[in-house]
């Protein structure tokens, strides 16, 4: 089978999502997990619209992807402009980056009353702005805003849109169900009808606003299409756009096309629930294929029945995309998942070595704490070499205290943390104040430590995220904190979990001093 190319736009159109906002940091973390997932095309924004993705273009001109290329998203000239004059074009070349993907308006219905321009008017702005943009970028591609619905309005003059972008040898066009109210069998019938005049590679684009979004995408694709856009968990505006983790599995498991590898496709559950994380929205278990719940079955006949033949109650294998069969009232799963990560940071780990049990143990045990080691990694890799007792030790803490004091009303309090920690021998006492209590912990541990270990100094916090976690299961009430850091190398995510904030705060700024000494080779050889 033919292969399909995957573009992902979780970064510009996820983004819309109400509950859904990621810093600068975020998407680059997002950018890389997808690169490593093979995605073929990462939609970064829109640099023309705001401050935000502008930086977010600069600062990846620094980052290197094995797979993916970065594309910015803007929209055709406007109408009483030109291509070289237009301020959107100029900032989407200004971009730099491998494509730029523009849209246009299809629907006369939308050419009369959002542009308020002649239904002529509007073919030509579409065959210009693209023209002039394969002037200047590798790859171009055409969103055709609301095709389907401008073909069922006046078929002619939807084909005359696409034909003007083909005539400007536009990459590729992409037809979008802009409003998510198409239907598969629409879809089809309306696919098949374009491909008799447009010879221009196709897309899709859908939205999920009828809960067709992942079926109309694949119904494209069986017509015809070779390349389709969505988000990672269907992020979107409304009710959100088609779901690539539903999407690739059923395309690669399926239909039988190639997107990416078989390896890549493994890690698709995990790259689920590091983007929620990131975005601080909890992860829908019962989201299909990369849901906790997804290969969870419940006592009786199923779990007598998976245990002979997983097929009898799963629809695929769970570990094709890295998830696993969950037996709920006896746990089975979780080795596999510990030695690829075992695997992946370089440490040896045996199967049947029963450490690698004592670590899935203590994995299972922090989870129903509350802990979740998606977009954590740093502290995951801590974990295991706690476990195996490779971890160089670098520090004790003795204690800490942070005060909080409002003196006046009209101003700000101030945050003061106090530490004290021993080093080999030696005691360090300090303190520091800060832009609130958690940074001024943070401060003071740095003061206490970088006289030890200067490259502490090379460690900058670049998020902080916290989460409520509800009761549950026996457990209480617990705050999640997810603090990002990084150095001039790299970026790394770090997890505590206490019913206390400064505490879980504490969890995770230690997690990220010691993960960035271990992987500089400072420290103590632990004593025996």
């Amino acid at each position: 089978m033919s292969q399909i190319k995957l573009y992902d736009t979780t970064l510009r159109d996820g983004t819309q999502a109400e509950d859904v906002s990621l810093l600068v940091e975020d998407k680059i973390r997002i950018a890389h997990k997808l690169d490593d997932l093979g995605i073929h095309y990462i939609e970064g924004g829109w640099p023309g619209s705001n401050p935000k993705d502008v930086t977010f273009f600069k600062d990846m001109k620094k980052e290197k992807l094995s797979h993916s290329k970065i594309a910015a998203f803007g929209s055709t000239r406007r109408a009483k402009s030109t291509p070289e004059k237009d301020q959107n074009i100029r900032t989407l070349i200004q971009a730099e980056t491998d494509v730029v993907t523009i849209f246009g308006k299809t629907w006369d219905f939308q050419v009369h009353e959002a542009l308020r321009i002649t239904l002529e008017e509007n073919l030509e702005l579409i065959f210009d702005s693209l023209e002039y943009l394969k002037g200047y970028v590798p790859e171009v591609f055409y969103d055709a805003e609301h095709f389907f619905d401008g073909f069922k309005a006046n078929p002619e003059y939807a084909l005359k849109t696409l034909k003007a972008a083909e005539d400007a040898k536009v990459d590729c066009i992409v037809l979008c169900d802009t409003n998510g109210g198409s239907l598969p069998f629409e879809i089809s019938e309306i696919v098949d009808q374009v491909c008799k005049s447009i010879k221009t590679p196709l897309g899709i684009h859908a939205h999920n606003d009828a809960e067709c979004a992942v079926a109309n995408s694949l119904t494209a694709v069986q017509r015809g299409i070779v390349q389709v856009q969505g988000t990672i968990n269907g992020f979107g505006e409304r009710c959100g756009n088609a779901n690539l983790c539903s999407i690739v599995p059923a395309l690669m498991l399926k239909m039988k096309h190639s997107c990416i590898s078989e390896e890549q496709l493994r890690r698709i559950s995990e790259l689920s629930r590091f983007v929620y994380e990131l975005s601080n929205i909890s992860p829908n278990k019962h989201q299909p294929y990369v849901g906790k719940s997804a290969f969870a079955h419940k006592g009786g006949v199923h779990v007598s029945a998976i245990q002979r033949h997983p097929e009898t109650y799963e629809h695929i294998r769970p570990g094709l995309v890295g998830n696993s069969t969950r037996v709920l009232i006896s746990d089975l799963s979780g080795r596999s998942n510990v030695l690829a990560k075992a695997e992946e940071f370089n440490i040896n780990l045996d199967s049947k070595d029963p450490l690698t049990m004592e670590i899935l143990d203590n994995i299972k045990d922090l989870e129903n704490r509350g802990y979740q080691f998606e977009g954590a990694e740093a502290s995951f890799e801590l974990l295991m070499k706690r476990a195996l007792g490779t971890h160089r030790k670098f520090f004790s803490l003795i204690g800490f205290r942070v005060i909080d004091e409002k003196r006046h009303e009209d101003h700000q309090p101030i945050s003061e943390a106090t530490v004290m920690v021993k080093v080999g021998g030696k005691i360090e006492h300090t303190a520091a104040e800060g832009s609130g209590p958690v940074n001024a912990l943070d401060n003071a541990l740095r003061k206490a430590l970088e006289k030890f270990y200067p490259k502490l100094k090379e460690v900058r916090l670049h998020d902080y995220k916290v989460r409520v976690l509800p009761a549950g299961q026996g457990t209480a009430s617990a705050i999640r904190v997810l603090i990002e850091s990084g150095d001039r190398e790299s970026r790394w995510g770090t997890v505590g979990v206490s019913e206390n904030i400064i505490e879980a705060s504490y969890q995770a700024l230690i997690d990220s001093i010691e993960y960035k000494l271990d992987k500089s080779g400072e420290g103590e050889t632990p004593r025996k």
